[in-house]
């Protein structure tokens, strides 16, 4: 072998181990970052969230800089489904989760401990297809109304089902996504679904038609809950702390200056269109309130149906 060939394998050969070294040093930093960036969320407070407007103070007080200008890390686990805030939270991923009573006085009869840190201003309508003419509940024999099970959902359209004389069965499908459920209704695939806003003014700009109201029962089963004894390790009580407080802050602040100032962040997080919101309802956020007794009465002795 020639000195000038044994050269160039020479360092062909460095060139190699150097790549190797590099490639195992990246590794390594990578596995640290992620070591890391799982104890920092392990710290941080999470809420699970889903994209509707009874979460609008949390996505205010994040998106604005609330939660951060008290000097504490609050991290927003967005999801679809009431159903998946409830996984992370039961797996003790979540520190907080956005639901309704008739879930979590499930959850607690169920042996999951948690507490409420305030009830919202969530409502629900049943809204009917206007391409199948569903203008009335009385109209709904037959027909498909997609729900979650076991949930606010699930109890308010029996109730509005109930409230009328039907000679066929009502059928509820089970539609967990709060957006798929919506779609599902614009594109025809259900004769009426429970919505809450800002899902329900899209659907109603559609043309399509209220059937019922929660708020004309006087129902308010909209809950954010939390992990029972929170405030019992101080670091915990230090961060839910900050996070009512800045809760409170963003309810007066969308209460001050109207849902329109904050439509960027509605979009952002609701994913809703320009004209949903443009024609939003007119809508009032209190700070962090228990749920009345009333309303978690109404979960009690709950026949579901099963059709």
């Amino acid at each position: 072998m020639t000195p000038s060939r044994s050269i160039v394998l020479f360092i062909a050969a460095l060139l190699i181990a150097s790549c190797g070294t590099s490639s195992r040093e990246r590794n390594e930093r990578h596995k640290k970052q992620q070591a890391e960036n799982a104890r920092q969320d392990s710290l941080a407070f999470k809420v699970a969230t889903t994209p509707t407007l009874d979460c609008l103070p949390i996505f205010i007080a994040a998106e604005k800089g609330i939660f951060s200008s008290l000097g504490v890390d609050i991290r927003l686990k967005e999801q679809n489904a009431q159903m998946d805030c409830e996984e992370a939270f039961c797996k003790g991923k979540v520190e907080c989760m956005n639901s309704d009573l008739q879930r979590t006085e499930r959850l607690r009869r169920q042996g999951i401990h948690l507490d409420y840190l305030t009830s919202t201003n969530a409502y629900w309508q049943m809204i009917g297809n206007d391409k199948g003419r569903i203008t009335d509940i009385k109209h709904m024999g037959d027909k498909m109304v997609g729900m979650s099970r076991y949930s606010a959902t699930d109890y308010l359209s029996t109730l509005a089902i109930d409230s009328v004389k039907l000679d066929l069965p009502v059928f509820r499908i089970q539609v967990n996504d709060v957006i798929v459920r919506m779609m599902m209704l614009l594109n025809n695939e259900l004769d009426a679904a429970m919505l809450t806003e800002p899902q329900a003014t899209t659907a109603r700009l559609q043309k399509h038609h209220v059937l019922s109201d929660s708020r004309h029962k006087d129902i308010c089963l909209g809950v954010i809950a939390m992990q029972q004894h929170l405030g019992d390790d101080p670091h915990r009580k230090e961060q839910l702390d900050a996070f009512i407080k800045g809760y409170n802050m963003a309810c007066d602040s969308v209460n001050e200056k109207g849902l329109g100032h904050y439509a960027e962040v509605i979009s952002k997080y609701c994913h809703s269109d320009a004209a949903t919101l443009h024609n939003l309802p007119h809508l009032s956020y209190r700070h962090t309130t228990p749920p009345r007794q009333k309303d978690i009465d109404y979960t009690k002795n709950v026949k579901w149906r099963t059709h």
